[in-house]
């Protein structure tokens, strides 16, 4: 079985979704899917209040914890995005 440079088959498979425009698609769903179930907002609550609280404020703190947002994202959001994910890379390799 040949080796596969799964690096290199990701940034093939993400220029094609770029430049066909599905990327900004997806991209365009997930931040609505986002915004719909609040999840924006609760990040960008939280952050202000850390920075609030923060002394001295600390942007690498401050990006530390924004980094693990992903944790909180709602499941239904990363089941749609991913199917969404799915469909196109089976496009890609029809």
């Amino acid at each position: 079985m040949p080796h596969v440079d799964v690096n290199a088959l990701y940034v093939q498979v993400r220029r094609r979704l770029v430049e066909s425009g599905e990327w900004e698609q997806i991209r365009a769903v997930m931040n609505a899917k986002l915004n719909e179930s609040g999840w924006c907002d609760e990040v960008h609550h939280k952050s202000k209040e850390l920075a609030r609280n923060m002394d001295p404020l600390s942007f690498k703190a401050l990006h530390a914890e924004f980094a693990r947002a992903d944790t909180a994202i709602p499941l239904a959001v990363k089941r749609e995005i991913s199917g969404l994910i799915k469909q196109q890379l089976e496009k890609q390799f029809e």
